[in-house]
């Protein structure tokens, strides 16, 4: 519903926005209608005009009301201003214009070829008539601007500013019109109808304005570039509400006070490591390297590779294990890391340039070391470029079984999609129809995971009724069967799905009916559908049956904070974009949620843009509370990439368990690397690394 009521506010916004251009225009050349009977139909067709913006006007307005009455008041209360940029200049229309236009017609109704006299000349050039038309353009004006950059929570200047400069404009037109009205009434005759000369003058305003603005524009500009160096502990802080700390910084050194003023040790992040003695339980070694490699379908692709495949090998554990990986860069010339998607390690484990750890570069290792203490689906992949290196290849499936390990009949499939460039969708490297052999009666578990940006990817089960039996790697507490239930990821999520393996084929149809995904049955063969129907989409939020957590909706919360997701046209980096903005804010000016080792926390998450937005926050999964007003009544629904779509309210809670410095960040890694991040901060933990472009850390 937010979507639609803002979509149609702002469409209205342009249309009125067209219209009142095109009948200010009409408004001020009346006054050149040569007759009697020219100015009568031009004064017609304004009153026609005049109902057009009503109408529009009104649409508006609806609009508005829509969002006010379906929505919380975040989503609109800032959208308040725009009603009256409207209303105001069409009121005047009506009580104002309107008037005179119904006693020109009254005065021309003979429609004879005459030419006009004084009185008609002064009746036609009024500005309580042209001006009117020409304000309802700037309140629209106006409105679009204010949709596009205000945000909360709303800053006084982005509503002044815009406002001043409607007041002077309205001015000064109104001025010019009185002007002109009064040339025409002293000189008795119509002034020469000149579009050369209008449109130059118009040209020279123009020109002016935009000289003006420029100035504003360019300052912007400059002010919006990235710093050579940034100490990611060094950013505006957000003490939410709750008990009250103090958290002083000065570049990479800080000095922290907790609430009862007792000094805090320091603790850097380096610190924060997994078991630096003991022989490990598994090791790997993954090679990061731009290699060309070749999917199921002979097709190539120019990747960036772990171990020279795609996706990197799986990387496959059981709880409690330790396990040791080594990281060496063998040509990435950009650098490369490692980050445990979904997997709490310590912090200094997590593998983030410029937070945690410094970008591997070519040439050189990386250790990393840690106990596996979660059972689930994960992926690992790249945090440095991120948006660039996930795209191109640097990721693969992380799975941890149960300290016994899986259950031997069990038929387990990792499943990650991905889109490969100038290539399409694949199942890692398969692009087009893959079929697993399977026995009747085994136990079938399908890990899916979705791994590309701006991509809603559905996956749909056919054959067999099915359980969501996980969520990004947490159990589900008793799922009941599914059927005809469209699954869908955005980036970085994850669903287990399992299923009993029945005497007929069962098909995974991915997003492209017919054309991509596995067919599984007792023979090994078998063709997808050509055609998937249409089917609902999986809502977690009242699926599977409750059961007993350490925290809920009712508890009490040390600490809350709300994070607004949006859009605004604004800067960044020397650039004029729309940004993707946390609480009006984008990196490095985003908060850092600021957080003592042991409090529970609610964070309410609150998405007010046009797109949706894969909330991913680093080492610590967020029990879901409720969605859009509703509570979870079924199972536990715990996440760590939490898909928030436009409109949408979501309150999280989390235990402050795992010391550090944490990346939280939309998933969509296109948007994190314009500036969609920000940081999960603990007392007295400090960070010795920084990024910028005096650095080679970029994490995004």
């Amino acid at each position: 519903m937010y979507f639609a009521a803002i979509s149609i506010v702002r469409g209205l916004l342009l249309l009125t926005l067209l219209l009142a251009w095109i009948a200010g225009n009409k408004a001020s050349a009346l006054l050149y209608s040569g007759t009697e009977a020219e100015l009568n139909r031009r004064a017609r067709k304004l009153i026609t005009w005049a109902v057009y913006l009503s109408l529009c006007s009104a649409g508006v307005v609806a609009g508005i009301i829509l969002l006010i009455t379906n929505t919380d008041p975040v989503f609109w209360r800032d959208r308040l201003l725009i009603p009256p940029l409207l209303i105001i200049p069409m009121l005047m229309i009506w009580l104002a214009a309107y008037p005179r236009l119904r006693r020109i017609r009254q005065a021309t109704m003979r429609k004879t070829d005459s030419p006009l006299d004084v009185r008609l000349l002064s009746r036609a050039s009024q500005a309580a008539l042209v001006a009117p038309y020409q304000f309802v353009a700037l309140g629209s004006l106006t409105g679009m601007y204010w949709t596009f950059t205000t945000t909360v929570p709303f800053e006084m200047l982005n509503g002044t500013i815009p406002l001043v400069v409607l007041i002077v404009a309205g001015m000064a037109l109104w001025l010019s019109h009185v002007n002109r009205s009064s040339r025409v009434s002293l000189t008795g005759s119509m002034l020469m109808n000149r579009p050369w000369m209008r449109l130059m003058r118009r040209s020279a305003i123009t020109l002016v304005v935009l000289a003006l603005g420029s100035i504003p524009f360019y300052s912007g500009l400059q002010a919006s570039r990235l710093p050579d160096t940034i100490a990611m502990a060094d950013g505006p802080m957000d003490n939410g509400t709750g008990s009250t700390l103090a958290h002083h910084h000065s570049g990479a050194i800080a000095a922290t006070v907790s609430a009862d003023a007792e000094t805090t040790q320091e603790i850097s992040v380096d610190s924060l490591t997994g078991p630096a003695e003991g022989t490990p339980d598994i090791t790997y070694t993954l090679t990061a390297e731009k290699k060309t490699v070749k999917l199921a379908s002979g097709r190539t692709v120019e990747a960036w590779t772990y171990n020279g495949q795609i996706p990197g090998p799986e990387l496959r554990m059981r709880k409690g294990q330790l396990v040791e990986i080594k990281l060496i860069n063998k040509d990435i010339t950009e650098g490369v890391t490692l980050h445990w998607h979904g997997l709490d390690v310590p912090n200094a484990e997590d593998g983030v340039a410029g937070a945690t750890q410094n970008a591997v570069m070519p040439g050189e290792t990386y250790t990393y070391r840690f106990v596996a203490e979660q059972v689930g689906s994960f992926w690992y992949h790249s945090h440095q470029d991120s948006k660039e290196a996930v795209q191109k290849g640097l990721f693969g499936s992380l799975v941890v079984e149960p300290e016994g390990g899986m259950p031997p009949e069990t038929k387990d499939i990792t499943v990650m999609t991905h889109i490969w460039e100038d290539r399409g969708v694949a199942i890692g490297d398969n692009d087009g129809i893959q079929h697993i052999e399977i026995k009747p009666g085994t136990p079938v578990r399908l890990r899916l995971t979705n791994t590309d940006d701006w991509v809603r990817q559905s996956y749909k089960l056919l054959g067999a009724k099915f359980q969501v039996a996980a969520i990004d790697g947490t159990d589900l507490h008793e799922p009941s069967d599914l059927e005809k239930v469209s699954l869908d990821l955005l980036t970085g999520g994850r669903y287990d799905v399992t299923f009993i393996m029945p005497e007929t084929p069962v098909t995974l149809s991915v997003n492209q009916g017919g054309k991509l995904g596995i067919v599984m049955s007792p023979d090994g063969k078998g063709d997808l559908p050509e055609h998937v129907p249409s089917m609902p989409v999986f809502d977690p939020t009242h699926y599977g049956t409750p059961a007993p957590t350490p925290f809920d909706a009712n508890s009490h919360f040390d600490r809350e904070f709300t994070m607004v997701l949006d859009n605004q046209l604004g800067f960044y980096n020397g650039k004029l974009t729309f940004n993707y903005t946390i609480n009006g804010k984008v990196f490095p000016n985003t908060p850092m949620f600021m957080v003592s080792e042991g409090e529970l926390v609610k964070t309410t998450i609150v998405n007010r843009g046009a797109v949706d937005h894969p909330m991913h926050l680093h080492g610590h999964h967020m029990l879901v509370l409720s969605r859009n007003g509703e509570t979870v009544t079924g199972s536990p629904w715990w996440t760590d990439t939490l898909d928030v779509a436009p409109g949408e309210v979501y309150e999280v809670a989390f235990k402050a368990d795992n010391p550090g410095l944490w990346m939280d960040h939309c998933h969509n890694l296109a948007h994190a690397a314009v500036g969609m991040t920000m940081h999960l901060m603990y007392e007295g933990v400090t960070s010795p690394y920084t990024v910028g472009s005096a650095t080679h850390n970029h994490p995004e």
